[in-house]
């Protein structure tokens, strides 16, 4: 009996053999076990001319050349004991080459078995050497002790001994991976389970006798390695899900088959609205108090008007109440908080603590809660005696209490936190308020928050005087002008249009939008943004969005990304992915890609810790959900990338409004499969014009690195379709590592299978006028799994009735149906319209994003109660 056991590292030839072949396996007792470092360290050590060309090789530390080895190995395997009774060679092929090598000398094994090493093990007894081949001396570049300066000069002289080439070694030692495991599926005979079962049993316990008690083997065919072609690929094509018995059992298809043809996209023609940012005027033409004028200059570096400021401070400083609509960027936040600033320091006496609030600002969100306290934190260094606070959630309910008690002038607070404090809090009073700011006030609306604002008003309105009041929001939605009708007085609309038919800005009375008209409504985005979208097939997305970081952070230029995910448990899967395969050393000691994650299911600290990181980088990328998509004023985003596309053409304002703020430049990128790419006509009535980038130029930006290219020999500069073929390999090898690296434990695993789930549980919740273009059956499951590093659909998924699904499941489905009666039927469920059920599936899904961060009274009883 003949078998060969090869290792994925070529490196078990050489010093660090010793470490590498830890297995020992013994078959049968006739058996003879032969250990390539070994046999080579006993050549090297006799006095022979074959052991001194051995040894020259150690001692350079360079692998035994082929020619070498093979005679070596030909004459140890030529003796009687070998002959006679059978041979075990270890670590040996690692290769094709070697593998012909092997067949060529006439020494073809029975059958063939590999030992994989796990990378970190690998790059361990690679780089991480506790002993120096060379000098013989201990040393390890983590621990102790560190190496010595012959060591350090070594390591600097041989850049080959670096980590960053071990590691790149590594990947190419992975591509032989993939060939060999081939040829392990062509032997017509593999190791059976008695043999696994001997060889655990082997490595435990070496000195344990094997069995004699086993049964004769049946006559096999030589093993050979495919003769055809250089990559090692078979000649008959597997079908796309293709079970692969070297893999174990597990399914895996082709990046680029079976996928849905592009269509082409076919823009309308439209004039899309841009907003002029900034005027000719500045503030000290307006009647502010000098030292504020002298903040904005010196402190903020602010010395020119934009189009809104310039037609809301006036307007507020003349004591109107306000709704303000402008595009996002355009500094609505400076246009309310200027004007109540020089109100609050005019009073006579003196503003003091002990007055308790005399602005509440309202908030959607922590992040933007936190921004617009420092924004006021700014604003009121000359005008000491005003006091700033914030209240939000994930922040100690018993500290807050304390900063009311001693006393805050104006407070800026997220909806739910507030009204937890109004309920629970005595020391809490609104009799001085006299301004009232809603800003976002359109999202603050959305999923149920009305009844919060609702709750705020009527304690404003029970306990204070008249106060003035602004709304802001960069769209002006019906449950914005409903709230308007609520709560302010013969309020001014100012709205800065950039609507061909008129270069003003408007303001005059405000009035109520006709029912769905907001369907229909025109958006204006700033001037300096480029929009774009690809249209991508789902088992690409994840590569082409990789493929896309790489080249805006890391191959080009050093870009700063928000990418923006529909789901919390994505944006975790995605953060703990692209962590571990993009943000690796790069040759030309380029500092490794900085990947930040921001959603609502972070605690506080980890939220506010992230926000400030990712404000104070020069480059990076952010994973977020829409947590961050309002209001949120993150300095030189040059790049949002809508990963999941928006769930309404107002959130796609939103989101690309984080770039080309106050005129600097920006662009967006939106993602569509060919099933949705109606979506460019919704946005396209909203007046929002986007240009098409093609899949295969983002993908092409993988030409730049060599850690993916492929094993095929393409001649990529002689025609276009040899370009195409190499970076779709390219293309293929990245998608290997995002799944090798799912698939390597449990936990990532399970990870992926919930960031799946997640994912589609949003995809149902598009509003009834998008369920045309985003409807869950015509996603492809299998190919959707694959965008998450999957290689197949996993079982009983809730959305498994889409192409993807098993019929199996779906008839469970069907007997589940039966079994627990049709929704009409079934006298305990009520009946709700399209519109509730979207409401309340969304609630579900975001309202953490924006909750007070308590549990209320109500939910403490239950689980006291469970």
């Amino acid at each position: 009996m003949r078998m060969a056991k090869g290792h994925m590292t070529r490196t078990v030839f050489t010093f660090y053999c010793v470490c590498v072949c830890v297995c020992v396996c013994v078959c049968v007792c006739v058996c003879v076990s032969v250990s390539c470092g070994r046999l080579l360290r006993s050549v090297a050590a006799a006095a022979s001319s074959r052991g001194a060309e051995v040894q020259a090789y150690l001692d350079d530390r360079r692998p035994v050349s082929d020619s070498l080895l093979l005679q070596v190995l030909e004459e140890r395997l030529s003796r009687p004991d070998c002959t006679r009774g059978g041979w075990i060679l270890h670590g040996f092929p690692c290769d094709l080459q070697q593998a012909r090598s092997l067949q060529e000398s006439h020494q073809q094994p029975n059958r063939v078995f590999f030992l994989e090493l796990t990378d970190d093990v690998c790059l361990e007894r690679l780089s991480l050497r506790a002993t120096d081949p060379v000098s013989g001396q201990s040393f390890h570049p983590v621990t102790r002790p560190a190496p010595s300066s012959e060591v350090q000069h070594r390591l600097k002289t041989r850049p080959e001994d670096s980590m960053e080439s071990v590691t790149q070694r590594l990947k190419q030692y992975r591509l032989h991976s993939a060939a060999l495991q081939f040829v392990d599926t062509r032997t017509p005979l593999m190791m059976s389970s008695s043999d696994e079962q001997l060889c655990r049993n082997s490595s435990s316990d070496m000195t344990s006798p094997p069995s004699r008690k086993r049964k004769r083997q049946k006559a096999q065919q030589p093993w050979a390695p495919p003769s055809d072609g250089t990559d090692g690929t078979p000649k008959k094509k597997k079908k796309d899900g293709a079970k692969e018995t070297g893999r174990g059992g597990i399914k895996t298809s082709s990046l680029f088959k079976h996928n849905p043809d592009i269509p082409d996209i076919h823009r309308p023609a439209i004039a899309q609205l841009k907003e002029k940012i900034f005027t000719s005027d500045s503030f000290s033409d307006l009647d502010l108090h000098p030292h504020l004028v002298a903040t904005l200059n010196k402190v903020m570096n602010i010395s020119t008007l934009t189009s809104v400021q310039k037609q809301t401070i006036p307007a507020l400083l003349a004591g109107r109440d306000a709704v303000v609509r402008s595009q996002t960027g355009s500094g609505k936040t400076l246009s309310y908080a200027v004007p109540l600033v020089q109100s609050l320091q005019s009073i006579q006496p003196k503003v003091s603590r002990s007055d308790g609030p005399l602005a509440l600002i309202i908030v959607p969100t922590r992040e933007l809660a936190q921004q617009t306290f420092q924004t006021f934190q700014k604003l009121l260094k000359p005008f000491t005696w005003i006091v700033p606070g914030v209240l939000m959630g994930g922040e100690k309910r018993k500290a807050e209490k304390a900063r009311i008690r001693k006393g805050i002038n104006i407070l800026v607070s997220t909806p739910g936190r507030l009204v937890d404090h109004i309920k629970n809090t005595l020391s809490i009073a609104f009799s001085a308020v006299c301004w009232l700011v809603l800003d976002e006030a359109d999202r603050t609306l959305d999923l149920g928050f009305e009844k919060d604002l609702t709750v705020i008003l009527n304690s404003l309105n029970s306990a204070g005087p008249a106060r003035q009041n602004v709304l802001l929001s960069a769209t002006l939605t019906n449950g914005v002008t409903r709230l308007a009708d609520v709560c302010l007085n013969d309020p001014v609309s100012i709205h800065v249009s950039g609507a061909p038919c008129s270069d003003l800005t408007t303001t005059s009375a405000v009035t109520c939008d006709p029912e769905g008209a907001s369907q229909s409504e025109s958006f204006a985005v700033p001037e300096a943004l480029k929009q774009f979208v690809v249209v991508v097939p789902s088992k690409v997305r994840l590569v082409c969005l990789a493929a896309l970081i790489l080249d805006k952070c890391k191959f080009s230029q050093n870009d700063k990304l928000i990418v923006f995910i529909s789901s919390c448990e994505a944006v975790e899967f995605l953060h703990s992915l692209f962590t571990a395969v993009l943000s690796r050393p790069s040759a030309n000691h380029k500092p490794p890609l900085r990947f930040l994650r921001l959603h609502g299911n972070m605690k506080q600290e980890d939220r506010t810790e992230a926000f400030q990181q990712f404000s104070a980088s020069q480059s990076g990328v952010l994973l977020c959900t829409d947590v961050a998509a309002r209001g949120l004023d993150l300095p030189q985003v040059t790049w949002i990338i809508q990963y999941t596309p928006p769930t309404a053409a107002a959130e796609y304002v939103h989101r690309v409004g984080r770039t080309a703020r106050i005129g600097a430049r920006g662009s967006s990128l939106l993602f569509l499969t060919p099933a949705e790419t109606a979506f460019i006509t919704e946005l396209a009535n909203h007046n929002i014009s986007l240009s098409e980038m093609k899949l295969q130029d983002i993908l092409s930006s993988l030409m730049f690195d060599d850690v993916y290219k492929g094993r095929g020999k393409y001649h990529s500069k002689s025609s276009s379709k040899a370009l195409e073929q190499e970076v779709r390999e390219r293309a293929t090898v990245l998608q290997t590592e995002f799944e090798n690296f799912v698939h390597a434990d449990a936990r990532s695993l399970q990870a992926a299978k919930k960031a799946l789930q997640s994912f589609l549980r949003a995809y149902t919740t598009y509003p009834a006028h998008l369920k045309h273009i985003f409807h869950i059956r015509s996603l492809h499951l299998g190919h959707a799994a694959k965008s998450f590093g999957l290689r197949d659909a996993p079982q009983g998924l809730t959305a498994a009735a889409g192409p993807g699904a098993s019929g199996s499941h779906r008839k469970n489905q069907n007997q589940a149906r039966k079994q627990t009666g049709s929704p009409a039927k079934n006298q305990n469920q009520k009946k709700l319209t399209g519109k509730k059920r979207f409401g309340q599936r969304e609630v579900r899904l975001i309202r953490s994003e924006f909750s007070s961060g308590l549990e209320s009274r109500d939910a403490k009883k239950k689980k006291e109660e469970e």
